[in-house]
């Protein structure tokens, strides 16, 4: 089984940067794509950036441009840099994984807020 701690969130003004960070730790074989997902207030929870294994990268539209997601595999570990925030960035993000245990599985983290406001 896999856990998956966010970190790095917070309040952060128009035009900020942010970079979160999500660590997967517990019992797996492998940890295959890794990725990011977000829900604002009453809107449904949308990718934002993935990654798979080998380093291919998926973005939304929305992130084209200013975020960029990447891996440390040593570590198990998954990062969104997010640059230009806007307010409509607000939202939970939630890191997500799918990992290899006798079985192919995936989790979700926590979630983490973001809040991009002056």
């Amino acid at each position: 089984q896999v856990q998956l701690v966010e970190s790095g969130g917070g309040l952060v003004q128009p035009g900020g940067s942010l970079r979160l960070s999500c660590a997967a730790s517990g019992t797996f074989t492998s940890i295959d794509a890794m990725g990011w997902y977000r829900q604002a207030p009453g809107k449904d929870r949308e990718l934002v950036a993935s990654i798979s294994s080998g380093g291919s990268t998926n973005y939304a539209d929305s992130a084209k441009g200013r975020f960029a997601i990447s891996r440390d595999k040593a570590k198990n570990t998954v990062y969104l840099q997010m640059n230009v925030l806007k307010p409509e960035d607000t939202a939970v993000y939630y890191c997500t994984t799918n990992y290899n245990w006798a079985g192919f599985y995936s989790t979700w983290g926590q979630g983490i807020q973001v809040t991009v406001s002056s």
